[in-house]
């Protein structure tokens, strides 16, 4: 099989385009036809070496596909069954093993690319908004990077839930999409202060939550948009890592909460991220919620589409086909 791998950390042009051995599935493990690869700043993160990973290394944690083949034991899963996965290493490639109880079954009305587009990003904006702060009717959220694969979709789960959005977008091009969403008030973040459009629409410390996947470079104007006892959520570095927070300054903010999720520990069981995803799913068939693709790469392009997300070109879902 060809897949995209990296033999040291660094930028873009470290990733290659590599043949490797067809894997073979172990005992709960299952083959996988790779159809779509999910593209996400963590791999960005991974190939950069701001996580470290082990050497040499299949990026990728996101994608779905057709079962091609089961090991022993395996009994909830077939030959021919549609599935997704948010979590599983070496994705960026024509086929994968994962154990059968990290991926989840893909109802037949759902298509394979839009699963692929729902799993690590929409699974963390349900988690977001469902379980770290739950949201619920007349809350006040700020999303970051409301046109993002992320933003998008907690912008319409945060509404489904009743909840008022702020969001912070680059372009006009990009406030479009948040308006569509479902956005109640969008913030050209390039244009103006961000925190000041805030207090001016809706007064000093108006959110109970801000959803946080830029990291540095709006981290401290957050926290001061929080009322007392708001949430800080930091789930992302696309700006960079949050710089160290003393416990005081917290206190000082009106005895904020913060938390660092990850979703990882958001899917601490099969049945979890089953139910996760079917809620997902049903909004999509539904029409509730809306799959935005925004770019689909050839998987041996990937770096061509890890310079458009570092670079921050791209909106919605970007998928890499193998």
């Amino acid at each position: 099989m060809w897949a995209m791998q990296i033999a040291e950390q660094g930028g873009p042009e470290v990733l290659g385009w590599v043949q490797l051995p067809d894997p073979t599935p172990a005992i709960g493990e299952i083959l996988v036809e790779v159809a779509a690869a999910g593209l996400n700043y963590i791999d960005t993160y991974q190939r950069s070496g701001l996580y470290e990973v082990p050497l040499p290394y299949v990026l990728g944690l996101e994608g779905s596909g057709t079962v091609m083949a089961i090991g022993a034991d395996v009994t909830a899963m077939a030959v021919g069954d549609h599935v997704a996965w948010p979590t599983n290493p070496g994705s960026y490639a024509g086929c994968v093993v994962m154990p059968a109880d990290k991926a989840v079954k893909v109802p037949d009305e759902i298509d394979l690319e839009v699963s692929a587009a729902l799993m690590l990003q929409g699974m963390t904006a349900h988690f977001l908004a469902t379980s770290t702060y739950p949201l619920g009717p007349g809350d006040r959220c700020l999303v970051h990077a409301g046109a993002g694969g992320v933003g998008l979709l907690l912008i319409q789960i945060a509404k489904l839930h009743g909840a008022e959005v702020f969001t912070t977008v680059g372009t006009p091009e990009k406030a479009d999409l948040a308006e569509i969403a479902g956005a109640d008030h969008t913030i050209l973040y390039r244009d103006v202060d961000f925190a000041a459009a805030v207090a001016d629409l809706a007064g000093e410390r108006p959110l109970d939550v801000v959803f946080d996947g830029v990291g540095k470079s709006v981290f401290a104007q957050s926290l001061s948009l929080l009322r007392p006892r708001g949430m800080m959520v930091t789930f992302g570095n696309a700006s960079g890592p949050v710089d160290p927070v003393a416990p005081l300054e917290l206190s000082a903010n009106g005895s904020l909460f913060l938390t660092r999720p990850t979703l990882f520990n958001y899917l601490r069981t099969n049945a979890e991220m089953q139910s996760r995803a079917d809620d997902l799913f049903d909004w999509v068939k539904s029409g509730d919620l809306d799959v935005r693709i925004g770019a689909r790469y050839a998987l041996r392009d990937t770096a061509e589409a890890h310079r458009a997300l570092e670079g921050r070109a791209t909106t919605g879902k970007v998928l890499l086909i193998p």
